[in-house]
């Protein structure tokens, strides 16, 4: 999820011609390589124990807090032909734009990794000379999180099967929304805007861009979107996905329900740390969607791209992709990691004991969309979740700021 910022496109950003890095090695000839992420992957167990295993070849992670700041670091360093980790990730939405520069990334291309992903993983990262330049990390099917002692203060159902019967359609979520939010006063219904209408968005074939690339922000699927969640501000907590006040809202009761995809189990643990209540429903809105799932890149400005691709390779493995769910909740895009037993019997402790592998792997089974995503859809999503914010913070009335979201598509074009 993007915070809205200024509005920069990524095509100009990425006009380069990758370099070369400083040397990384040790005087014993101990290669060291550094790897670039945001939010939580689910990575420090298993850097951990790729270091004890490769004594040659040492990784230190580098995380930051989101996207927004790996994507603004990634853009500054590529543009400079220096200073980027040897692996990089690469959220989803962005890879496209990643995908009009290949040449400033390393071919990870291998007949023996042919099949390992799911299919439509593979095809994100893969440019039109069937280079593939990310190795997929997870997939995002989503489902419902929620706070059952809120929704017991407003007489909801709390029981995760009663949940699951009553959200199948938006009209249904956002009829209970205003149920609660009349009912329990200083508690919103939902956690951001921003997050709620990205999930909507993960429901729409081509919500900004034709299939051949057109940019086509005045459709109907769209303006559905926009309609539904600017009508519906008063059930919003009104802050932005992934500031200081939407984390703190985690413990002051700031909101009841989420759209969740796995990867935000982990987030929401890692927030509401000490609160009770949560619990975790097989259920989406609309039917299914996929928010997210992230790319290992491998910068070509590396001074080790070989054992860079060497060791992406092994931590989106099967095994590893297994692991880092039960770490943190980050659905395997791996194809044999999906029968694995820690995937589809684990279960969370925080989330009510809720039986997290068989509901996302049902989420997964219900998702029938994948939104077109063009080399410009990563900026436009930027813009219109400015407009989303405009909109929640008084600022601008929903007209005006669909004008002027318009506007700034336009200048992208």
């Amino acid at each position: 999820m993007l915070r809205p910022v200024a509005i920069v496109t990524t095509t100009a950003l990425l006009a380069l011609v990758a370099g070369c890095a400083s040397d990384d090695s040790s005087d014993d000839g101990t290669v060291k390589l550094t790897i670039g992420t945001f939010n939580e992957f689910g990575y420090e167990e298993l850097i951990k124990e790729w270091n004890a295993d490769n004594p040659d070849i040492q990784v230190t992670q580098k995380k930051v807090g989101t996207w927004d700041d790996a994507k603004e670091n990634l853009f500054t360093k590529l543009a400079s032909n220096s200073g980027l980790s040897d692996i990089e990730a690469i959220e989803g939405d962005a890879m496209p734009a990643i995908l009009t520069e290949s040449d400033a990334f390393v071919d990870l291309s291998d007949p023996e990794l042919d099949g390992r992903w799911l299919e439509w993983k593979a095809e994100a990262a893969t440019n039109s000379d069937g280079q593939m330049i990310g190795y997929p990390t997870d997939a995002g099917p989503e489902g419902m999180c929620y706070r059952a002692d809120l929704l017991k203060k407003a007489g909801l159902p709390t029981d995760r099967a009663a949940v699951a019967k009553r959200w199948n359609t938006w009209e249904d979520y956002f009829a209970d929304g205003k149920k609660f939010v009349a009912a329990v006063d200083g508690t919103a219904w939902y956690d951001s805007s921003q997050g709620t209408s990205q999930a909507m968005l993960n429901q729409v074939e081509n919500p900004f861009e034709t299939d051949d690339n057109t940019i086509d922000v005045e459709n109907p699927e769209l303006r559905q979107v926009w309609e539904a969640v600017t009508g519906n501000v008063d059930l919003s907590t009104r802050l932005s996905q992934w500031g200081d006040d939407w984390v703190a809202s985690f413990q002051n009761d700031g909101f009841a329900t989420m759209a969740c995809p796995g990867w935000m189990l982990g987030v929401i643990e890692g927030n509401a740390e000490g609160v009770k209540g949560w619990d975790f429903a097989d259920v989406f809105p609309g039917g299914g969607g996929n928010w997210g799932g992230s790319f290992l890149t491998v910068p070509a400005q590396s001074d080790h791209p070989e054992e860079a691709k060497e060791f992406a390779a092994w931590i989106t493995a099967p095994e590893q992709q297994a692991r880092a769910f039960e770490a943190i909740g980050a659905f395997p895009s791996q194809v044999d990691a999906l029968d694995a037993p820690e995937v589809l019997q684990a279960s969370n402790t925080f989330f009510n004991d809720a039986p997290i592998g068989e509901i996302l792997s049902n989420r997964a089974e219900a998702v029938t969309v994948q939104p077109y995503k063009g080399p410009k859809y990563s900026d436009i999503l930027q813009a219109f979740q400015a407009a989303v914010t405009r909109v929640d913070d008084g600022s601008s009335t929903p007209e005006q700021s669909w004008k002027t979201f318009v506007a700034d598509v336009e200048r992208l074009g």
